[in-house]
């Protein structure tokens, strides 16, 4: 895909815009820098930021501060309060379900549910739990998206019952928290609302010596890379398409503050994939034969897939193999494969700049026609229509690997 041509700043006076975003986490970190890229590529934004934590209220110079517009993560009532009586043109990032009179730029949560529960059930997992954060209502969605999913799979999921009195007592959440993963079937996968969250579980599962994650697999929503790579072990998540949800979120304002109608709903912007590490990285299957299949095509499905071969690599007949591939995991040997590469090259087409006959190679396609049709046939669309769809100016970058 060609490069977007540098675009030199449009003349006119200046959009003085507040940002009303907390810098503590990875997610928001990068939202910012889809804020950043839209104003690089528009020209002519002078932004005001202060340094914010999660929840916190409205900083105080909000009250005097003059500008055009504003986009804020309005988490509570304060906030919501603070915006509105500004009377400025307003875009909301936050999931909280407050102020639904603005546009508001977020995260897929069915789609980030959906790529977790997918990835745990191609682990072979039969049993599944949900951890989310009572003080958010963004994370009950995702745990009711993901239960949901796993529903249609044939699949029930044990919830942890989070409530916001439960963290006012460390020692009492903690107790709770333990007390729910020993009461869960093993082995267990675990789907937590964020990685600060999967990072808990983990720590439970050590104090409890479960191990992890041939008894209890854990993955985590946002991808903190840092976070999760001082994980013992190194927490597995899905990775949210921060920046391009900031991009979004500067474009809508800039019509807005432009004099243009943009209605109040929710723009959801959809995840670009998996983060895989430890905390999943074993096949939860009841046959050892099929298990190797599993992690040979795991670690292979860019390659070409014979099945003959495949079925004397696991020391089991191709019907055999087959036969149980159906059984674990509702489809074939080929077409567990084909769905690996299709999701990867959903991830490259989101997230780089490589050419599509480039994505089509590097997931497995013998020609861009071929790649071209099969990703239409289970997309619905061309890997050119959803790269325009899902790709934002600014956010694309090279990949090396």
């Amino acid at each position: 895909m060609p490069k977007s041509p540098v675009r030199r700043p449009r003349s006119g006076p200046a959009r003085t815009v507040a940002l009303l975003v907390e810098t503590s986490n990875r997610y928001t970190r990068e939202l910012l820098h889809g804020v950043r890229d839209y104003a690089r590529d528009a020209g002519g934004w002078v932004v005001h930021l202060s340094e914010q934590g999660r929840g916190d209220g409205p900083p105080p110079w909000l009250q005097n501060w003059t500008g055009h517009g504003i986009i804020a993560r309005i988490e509570n009532a304060d906030t919501a309060a603070a915006v509105q009586r500004k009377n400025l043109p307003v875009v909301n990032v936050s999931a909280s379900g407050l102020a639904e009179q603005y546009p508001t730029v977020i995260s897929d949560s069915a789609g980030v549910a959906k790529l977790a529960a997918e990835h745990l059930l191609e682990r072979g997992f039969r049993h599944f739990g949900y951890c989310g954060d009572g003080r958010f209502a963004w994370s009950a969605n995702h745990g009711r998206n993901f239960a949901a999913h796993l529903q249609r799979a044939g699949h029930d999921c044990a919830f942890y019952s989070s409530a916001p009195a439960d963290f006012r007592d460390r020692d009492a959440e903690w107790a709770k928290l333990t007390a729910w993963l020993i009461s869960l079937p093993k082995p267990v996968a675990v789907m937590t609302c964020y990685d600060i969250r999967g990072q808990q579980v983990l720590d439970a599962c050590r104090a409890l010596r479960l191990r992890v994650p041939d008894e209890v697999a854990v993955i985590g929503q946002h991808n903190d890379d840092l976070l999760c790579e001082l994980c013992d072990p190194p927490l597995s998540s899905v990775i949210p398409d921060a920046r391009r949800a900031g991009y979004e979120a500067a474009r809508l304002l800039a019509r807005l503050m432009g004099g243009q109608r943009v209605a109040a709903g929710v723009h959801a912007i959809a995840p670009i994939g998996v983060a895989v590490r430890r905390s999943t990285d074993v096949i939860a299957v009841e046959d050892p034969r099929v298990a190797v299949a599993v992690r040979f095509l795991n670690d292979h499905f860019v390659e070409a897939i014979n099945v003959d071969e495949l079925a004397r690599l696991a020391g089991m007949s191709r019907t055999r193999l087959e036969r149980q591939f159906r059984a674990f995991f509702g489809r074939s040997p080929y077409d567990y494969a084909l769905q690996l590469r299709l999701r990867r090259a959903r991830e490259l087409l989101a997230s780089s700049d490589l050419l599509i006959s480039e994505v089509g190679t590097r997931v497995g396609f013998s020609t861009p026609e071929y790649f071209s049709a099969i990703f239409k046939s289970h997309s619905g669309k061309s890997p050119k229509v959803f790269r325009r769809q899902t790709a934002s100016r600014g956010q694309l970058r090279p990949v090396t690997r």
